[in-house]
């Protein structure tokens, strides 16, 4: 009888195309399958929590997918690690129950997203933050982050995602915040949230309406009309670059 396993991740984007599979280019998901493939000899594509984009990082991405093999999964780590790139790691490998999957079995996820506030980025920086050395009211941010917990249509905070119209999923933008919240951590503002689930480019454009928060061209008493609105188009924030953004954590 098939294994299903689970397997948690951590990775740095940079270098790579996102996570999904892409004809001719390198994603975890393409990386990651062809490793188990050299392994396993078995032809498997691994189904991740979510799609991260091109240039966003993990601490803790989880995968699933069924084998025939009987590799023990201490045996699996150190074999995936030989076959993957320094830039991914597995760090976790565990046998789960047949109806496990790693993104429909989410009950949420936490974000984090790193805001370095210092004059200067140092050059081994520049891949894993999001430079802004101008002047922020932090207290205003926060304030406008909290404004997003709860129930809430975020459409105002989403990117089109042709995926999920491909795949025939109902356009529910209707998402559950948990906690939304910034603090400050030496020379970096960082922000941090926890949903039941985001939306394509939730997160980075949060974090781009926070950021003209504390520049003042919006406040924080204008998030709950951006949310009542629906429409990206009236969200002026634009969409914060990849590279500041983390998976922390998935919930099951």
């Amino acid at each position: 009888m098939p294994r299903n396993l689970k397997l948690t991740l951590a990775y740095d984007g940079s270098p790579f195309h996102g996570w999904q599979v892409q004809p001719g280019l390198p994603t975890i998901q393409g990386l990651l399958s062809a490793a188990i493939g050299r392994i396993t000899c078995e032809k498997v594509v691994p189904q991740g929590s979510g799609r991260t984009d091109a240039g966003v990082h993990a601490l803790a991405q989880t995968a699933s997918f069924s084998t025939e093999s009987t590799i023990p999964t201490e045996n699996l780590i150190k074999a995936l690690n030989s076959h993957l790139p320094p830039e991914i790691r597995v760090l976790h490998v565990e046998e789960v129950v047949p109806g496990f999957h790693a993104r429909h079995s989410v009950t949420a996820k936490t974000y984090r997203y790193r805001i370095l506030r210092a004059p200067i980025c140092s050059p081994f920086l520049v891949r894993l933050v999001c430079h802004h050395p101008y002047p922020l009211d932090e207290i205003a941010m926060l304030r406008a982050a909290a404004a997003l917990v709860g129930e809430h249509d975020f459409t105002s905070f989403a990117a089109v995602d042709p995926e999920r119209a491909r795949e025939g999923e109902p356009l529910d933008n209707v998402r559950t915040i948990f906690s939304s919240s910034c603090t400050r951590q030496d020379d970096e503002l960082i922000y941090e949230v926890r949903g039941n689930g985001f939306l394509h480019h939730m997160v980075r454009n949060i974090v781009g309406t926070l950021l003209l928060v504390g520049k003042g061209t919006l406040t924080p008493d204008d998030i709950p009309a951006l949310l009542a609105a629906k429409n990206r188009s009236a969200n002026p924030g634009a969409t914060a670059p990849a590279s500041g953004l983390y998976l922390v954590s998935v919930e099951y």
